[in-house]
């Protein structure tokens, strides 16, 4: 379970990451604040499952540039895909509570990546499955 959780940890915390660049280019300050604040939950309690959790790096490379409203938007995108598929995994081995909050974490990100979908004018809006890769 440690080698899931830590993938979740590595998400989460580049999420983090990512929001503040997208907040300021994708013009929408409160929403990337509002997800920041979720990933940064979701980071603090993968700390405390985690006996030896490793710190994130000083800064993370964006997977292209983000220089304007449409890649922020997309980078929102990949981002929120990126967690839900990282927290899929934890599903097969957590149970009761924990499970539950996998699942929460999974369907938080999901519903994040179809809003930002949404305001990027993609299609689809929705993946099928969620946190699965594609």
């Amino acid at each position: 379970m440690t080698e899931q959780l830590a993938a979740a940890l590595a998400a989460e915390e580049a999420a983090i990451y990512a929001y503040g660049i997208i907040g300021v280019k994708a013009g929408q300050e409160t929403e990337a604040r509002a997800a920041e604040q979720i990933h940064r939950q979701r980071r603090d309690y993968l700390v405390a499952k985690l006996e030896h959790a490793q710190t994130s790096p000083a800064g993370y490379e964006m997977p292209f540039p983000v220089t304007d409203r449409a890649t922020a938007l997309k980078l929102a995108v990949q981002v929120e895909d990126g967690v839900a598929q990282a927290w899929r995994p934890v599903l097969a081995v957590t149970t009761g509570d924990e499970r539950t909050n996998a699942l929460a974490a999974m369907t938080d990100a999901a519903v994040r990546a179809t809003r930002w979908r949404r305001l990027a004018a993609m299609s689809p809006v929705t993946m099928a499955f969620p946190g699965r890769a594609k």
